[in-house]
């Protein structure tokens, strides 16, 4: 069983999410079935990319893990484009021997039997704005299939009013889920600098629109990594 890489890179920390803040080693997954608008990752997603990403062993992605973090366990971040198309289940098994902690972010699109291994599954459904339309009968299998996780919680990235409103529809379909909020970031090329002030602003209109509709439920965050490295890729 081989495995197609985007990168592998860290330890950095998490910037985003649930897990923000938490030092974290990326293994970046090459291929998506989405084609979302605002992809800041691009490199990870489209095949005109294919031929930098790496074919590799779940062994040999072990190993690059273990020599980034010095074997100090620390949580490995299955990210991409969209890890779920791929079996991670070895490079799971192999980590939580040694201690590590597993968290994904998928869309909810591919469900996968190694979901009920992870510590962390971010489900993280794509609002209008992504051009793209969600699956929710897949978006259900994932949640069932990672009923066995150690937490799983929703994720999702605001951009307008459109994605708020269908965002509030969401959360009242999964209220259960823990919800994570965060404004988009409209600049996707890694080597242009981001406004950073126009992100502050779409973070303050978010927090003030969840505010003032009563709507007490999301933790709103920034993207973290973003405010520090812009769009960087590797930190």
């Amino acid at each position: 069983m081989t495995l197609r890489i985007a990168e592998i890179f860290g330890p950095t920390i998490q910037g985003e999410g649930a897990l923000i803040g938490e030092p974290t080693v990326f293994v970046r997954a090459g291929g998506c079935d989405y084609r979302c608008s605002w992809c800041d990752s691009l490199h990870a997603v489209e095949s005109r990319y294919r031929h930098s990403w790496a074919t590799m062993t779940s062994e040999t992605v072990w190993e690059q893990v273990r020599r980034l973090s010095g074997d100090r366990p620390l949580t490995v971040s299955l990210s991409g484009g969209n890890p779920a198309i791929q079996d991670f289940g070895s490079l799971i098994a192999m980590g939580r021997a040694a201690g590590y902690r597993f968290a994904c972010e998928t869309q909810g699109s591919v469900a996968r039997p190694w979901f009920a291994d992870l510590d962390t599954l971010v489900l993280s459904p794509k609002p209008p704005s992504s051009g793209e339309e969600v699956d929710w009968d897949a978006f259900d299998a994932c949640r069932n299939l990672g009923v066995g996780a150690r937490q799983q919680v929703m994720k999702i990235v605001i951009f307008d009013e459109t994605d708020y409103q269908w965002a509030r529809d969401v959360h009242a379909r999964h209220s259960d889920l823990p919800l994570y909020l965060q404004p988009g970031n409209t600049e996707v090329n890694p080597a242009a600098p981001v406004d950073l002030q126009a992100l502050a602003d779409r973070l303050g209109w978010l927090i003030g629109k969840a505010l003032a509709d009563g709507w007490f439920a999301p933790r709103i965050l920034p993207q973290l990594h973003v405010l520090i490295w812009g769009n960087k890729r590797g930190v």
